[in-house]
């Protein structure tokens, strides 16, 4: 029965014309199809004219054969282009033993692979993720494989074409007949040479029908056995102990770096990277099995933000205009995840959906790593920072019991005071007989808006003072005992307040505010759905099902965000409360990158730490800031000493002249010798001067992109 042309190149699973199971039952049947069968592109492979091609000492005796050892590989997809990438050779060996004791089970077999963040189904032949969304990919196990002249790498073959070629392979071994032609119904033909060369020919119908040359479209494409004789690496596998467990929340948008990544392409980059740096520097001590290696899973919210569940892209679409659509669909894509943020109906979603994932990945990969005991970090780039930051600083410790928030049920008591004082110390005394026939309290006032003072008739300036005092105390009395979403230390500054006497007083029964607010110098604006602390969005923040050992925000906008919302000074002692440290790690010139220390110590002006490179050579930037400096330096010395020697001025030779003309004029010239070169001296000081300033212009641009300074 015939298939079509495969994926990786055209070439037909159907049988060849040649019976392999006739061929064993009777060695002595020729091989070789009728010569009117063969397309004329194989004629023109024969050995004779193969002088290109690497050629063996056919006199040399039969090797004896042998069968051929397999190597597992997936397909992975990018860009609409199929690449076949081998399995580790601890991944293959566990799927080759699957694939043969599972022939004896009924059911699936399922085969944990790439340090178990994969499941492959061994008799479906699929790859399926376990921590992310992904489709399933394709394994083989892969004996032949084929690359044409445009081809970068080999590409496995068909599993059934590659046992068919296995079996044409163990023929010609045994018999010691060579030049056998395998034809496919479709056209295509595979000819064994020898062991060494082996080729595969196209029809001329299956060409390109844009090829004119006849040259390109005879050419055939190498046929190799065994992945020992193509050029692929193959990894040896992942240690499979795990000392350090990292979570990655990406930022904005869908992509995470300038080549449009997503963010499970880049937290591969990471694990890659640590790979690679176990082995370079932590070689000796990996193979004893004294550390283990540190795994990355990505976090994603994006997918949730702007899918079908809250239909945010639908109004969004309907209200954009539709000139330049696609800045407009990447503006909507990425920088609207900003504005999301700092609503409270999105905030929710966004603060949800990164908390659940982070627990469920947690659960899920304690329970694939049933012996982990190691640390846990979470690491946000961007945005993602802004929000780890948010939801890190309103997480509850059971120990504290400063955490703990009044029950909604339970009313505030306003420091004790009575209507009667409130109003007394406010000096509107004429209105209380107004509230009380009301049977209002300070509880039911605090409750009251502007429209119902109205209602009983207290003129504007008295109903805004009562209402402006009321909501301070109401605010003073729910940090004292947490009742709103703020974070342990992260009270108000303390109000001024004036006491009986008239003296102002700073409220000695407040703990001081360890996130300092700068003076307002707006007016006052009242925000309904903002905390007055730090500024963070009035959400119910989930809780974590474990306590991060290390908070590392890359290439993040806390600071400005933090400055934005009005904070001007962070306490030094404050700490997470459920995490122990915290790392602010940026790239000088990341432009959305901002710091965090002078927020802290605002004294002294420290600078930031170099983090060392692990190749034990500078990082890029500094290595082109030294290369500009040495580069501007070595252009301009030679360019003043190239023009030096074109300023000069020419000496012309003089006739010889008599003995007493000689005298007068050599102090003639003598003095025209001095006049002229104080002329030349000062021109040639001028012209100097001016190109100087032409040739220092690499300096300047040194001094004002990498120092800050003016550089002329």
């Amino acid at each position: 029965m015939s298939h079509g042309s495969s994926e990786e190149g055209g070439l037909s699973q159907a049988a060849p014309n040649v019976n392999t199971q006739e061929l064993l039952d009777n060695p002595t049947q020729p091989v070789a199809t009728p010569r009117d069968q063969v397309p004329p592109t194989v004629d023109e492979a024969s050995p004779s004219s193969t002088s290109s091609f690497e050629m063996i000492d056919m006199e040399s005796g039969p090797s004896p054969y042998r069968e051929v050892q397999p190597h597992w590989f997936f397909c992975r997809l990018a860009d609409d282009n199929a690449s076949w990438v081998p399995f580790s050779r601890k991944d293959s060996d566990k799927l080759e033993n699957a694939s043969y004791t599972g022939k004896e089970q009924e059911g699936e077999v399922v085969i944990a692979v790439e340090g178990e963040r994969y499941d492959v189904r061994v008799k479906e032949r699929k790859r399926y993720a376990v921590y992310w969304q992904q489709g399933p990919t394709e394994v083989r196990r892969c004996t032949w494989f084929y690359k044409g002249d445009k081809d970068t790498r080999f590409m496995p073959y068909p599993e059934d074409f590659s046992q068919r070629l296995e079996e044409a392979f163990m023929i010609a071994v045994t018999l010691n007949e060579w030049k056998r032609k395998l034809e496919f119904p479709t056209g295509e033909t595979v000819i064994l040479h020898n062991p060494k060369l082996m080729m595969q020919y196209q029809p001329i119908g299956l060409q390109d029908e844009w090829v004119s040359s006849p040259s390109e479209q005879t050419r055939p494409r190498t046929v190799k056995r065994g992945v020992n004789n193509i050029s692929v690496e193959i990894p040896d596998g992942e240690p499979e102990k795990v000392d350090h467990l990292v979570f990655m929340v990406h930022g904005i948008g869908p992509a995470c770096d300038l080549r449009f990544r997503s963010i499970i392409q880049c937290v591969n980059d990471f694990r890659s990277a640590s790979l690679s740096l176990l082995t370079s520097h932590y070689k000796r001590a990996e193979q004893d099995g004294q550390i283990g290696r540190v795994e990355f899973l990505p976090v994603n919210w994006h997918s949730a933000l702007h899918g079908d569940a809250t239909g945010v892209d639908e109004d969004i679409q309907r209200i954009t205009l539709p000139s330049i659509s696609r800045l407009r669909h990447f503006t909507n894509d990425t920088l609207l995840d900003l504005f999301f943020y700092n609503s409270p109906t999105y905030c929710q979603t966004i603060v949800d959906t990164v908390a659940s994932e982070i627990n469920m990945l947690h659960t899920l990969f304690k329970k694939r790593h049933s012996d982990f005991n190691g640390a846990v970090s979470v690491v946000g780039h961007s945005l993602g920072s802004l929000i780890l930051f948010d939801l890190l600083t309103n997480q509850r410790n059971g120990s504290r019991k400063a955490r703990e928030a009044v029950p909604s049920g339970e009313p505030l008591d306003l420091n004790c005071d009575t209507l009667q004082q409130t109003l007394s110390r406010l000096g509107l005394q004429q209105y209380l007989d107004t509230l009380q026939a009301e049977n209002l309290d300070l509880e039911s006032l605090a409750l009251c808006q502007d429209g119902d003072l109205k209602d009983l008739g207290i003129p504007l300036g008295p109903r805004k003072k009562i209402l402006d005092y009321v909501r301070k105390k109401c605010l003073s009395q729910a940090f004292k005992t947490r009742a709103v979403h703020l974070p342990e230390g992260l009270q108000v500054p303390p109000q001024m307040t004036s006491n009986s006497d008239g003296n102002e007083s700073s409220g000695s029964t407040m703990q001081q505010s360890q996130f300092h607010r700068a003076q307002s110098v707006t007016s006052a604006v009242d925000y309904e759905y903002f905390d007055v602390g730090i500024g963070q969005v009035s959400i119910d923040y989930p809780q974590l099902a474990f306590h991060p050992q290390t908070f590392f925000a890359f290439g993040s906008p806390i600071g400005m965000f933090l400055t934005v919302r009005g904070l001007k000074h962070i306490d030094p002692n404050y700490s997470f409360p459920t995490c122990k440290s915290f790392y602010n790690i940026y790239h000088p010139y990341d432009p959305v990158a901002y710091r965090l220390e002078p927020m802290i110590v605002t004294e002294v002006d420290l600078e930031p730490m170099l983090i060392p490179h692990h190749k034990g050579r500078k990082r890029m930037h500094l290595e082109l800031k030294d290369s500009f400096t040495r580069m501007s330096m070595d252009v301009l010395g030679s360019l003043r000493t190239a023009w030096q020697s074109f300023s000069r001025i020419p000496v012309a030779a003089l006739p010889p002249v008599d003995e007493g003309d000689a005298a007068r004029e050599g102090d003639l010239h003598e003095i025209q010798a001095s006049a002229a070169v104080t002329s030349s001296a000062k021109k040639e000081e001028k012209s100097a001067h001016f190109w100087t300033k032409i040739m220092e212009w690499p300096r300047a641009l040194h001094k004002h992109y990498f120092q800050g300074k003016p550089g002329w």
